[in-house]
């Protein structure tokens, strides 16, 4: 099953790796991932903005890959992050991580998420 991404001709393209829009197949099975934020499996969450971010993805694509998902079967993600500095490293390590495939995106810069220590957070659907 082959996730579609849709970027038409009528509008300017997206800023980065993205799509302004993706859809999968009729009788697609739909998995919903809750945001992920950036912990090690025993609960450290460390100072360093790209390491959190990395374990952020490190997360959800374990959820993925628990669902039989991969990378590519992602059709929406929405990243929240707390500081405008932030932007280009969550571009760069989501652009690493879509390794070519580019979903429909948005991300928001938020007053905070729910601990303090928390610098990211990232929710996605996927389809298979």
């Amino acid at each position: 099953m082959t996730i579609q991404l849709h970027n038409p001709a009528g509008i300017a393209p997206p800023f980065s790796c993205y799509s302004h829009g993706a859809s999968a197949p009729a009788g697609a099975r739909w998995l919903y991932v809750s945001g992920q934020v950036g912990v090690t499996p025993d609960g450290v969450v460390p100072d360093d903005p790209a390491q959190q971010i990395a374990l952020a993805w490190d997360n959800l694509l374990a959820v993925l890959a628990d669902a039989g998902m991969q990378v590519t079967d992602l059709v929406k993600v929405d990243g929240f992050i707390t500081r405008p500095d932030l932007v280009p490293l969550y571009r760069k390590e989501r652009e690493r991580r879509f390794a070519g495939h580019a979903a429909a995106t948005t991300m928001v810069i938020v007053a905070g998420l729910a601990e303090p220590n928390l610098l990211v957070e990232i929710q996605a659907v996927a389809a298979r």
